[in-house]
């Protein structure tokens, strides 16, 4: 299920007096809530699309943005802020209108563009999409989301996760519950 957060009665119970509560208020209702300074307790992964502008407080977040928001190869990444920055949660962000979302219909637009922009051989740029699509190439956000925030909750099992999906057409974060079915 969707869940919109339209006023602060509104975030899940789950996230209350953790670190996913002043995001959804900061970002979503611009309420200027206090958070301890100096140390980031969250890390929000999310895409690397340009279209997403996350509202965030000073000194609140570790962000790390990759294609689609997978954080597949970032597990060294996440765990130095786990172990060394004490990291408490992790907002793990989908989008609407994602590239990534049925990623192999844009097989011949990659190479082309690859070979325009980027000075590739169709050959190599050909092998770089072959190799990568499988680890990147998403079915929907909603469902990629979810997927990775439990492989995240596994792997970091004292650690928070919490599933969002960041809606492109009016700059919001909804929540996703864990019994969300596409």
């Amino acid at each position: 299920m969707l869940i919109h957060v339209e006023k602060a009665a509104d975030i899940l119970p789950e996230y209350l007096g953790t670190p996913i509560e002043p995001l959804l208020r900061f970002h979503n209702l611009r309420d200027p809530v206090s958070v301890p300074r100096g140390r980031a307790e969250l890390l929000v992964g999310m895409c690397m699309d340009n279209r997403k502008d996350l509202a965030l407080p000073a000194d609140f977040a570790f962000v790390i943005r990759a294609a689609g928001g997978n954080l597949r190869d970032h597990e060294f990444d996440i765990s130095y802020a786990v172990a060394i920055g004490g990291l408490r949660a992790i907002a793990l962000l989908g989008h609407t209108q994602c590239g990534m979302v049925n990623l192999p219909e844009r097989r011949e637009l990659f190479i082309e563009g690859l070979v325009a922009h980027g000075g590739w051989t169709a050959d190599h740029a050909s092998a770089q999409f072959d190799a990568s699509v499988g680890v990147y190439a998403i079915e929907d956000s909603v469902t990629f989301v979810l997927a990775e925030s439990r492989r995240l909750s596994a792997l970091y099992p004292k650690v928070l996760v919490a599933p969002l999906l960041y809606r492109v057409e009016d700059d919001r974060l909804v929540q996703i519950t864990r019994d969300h079915v596409s």
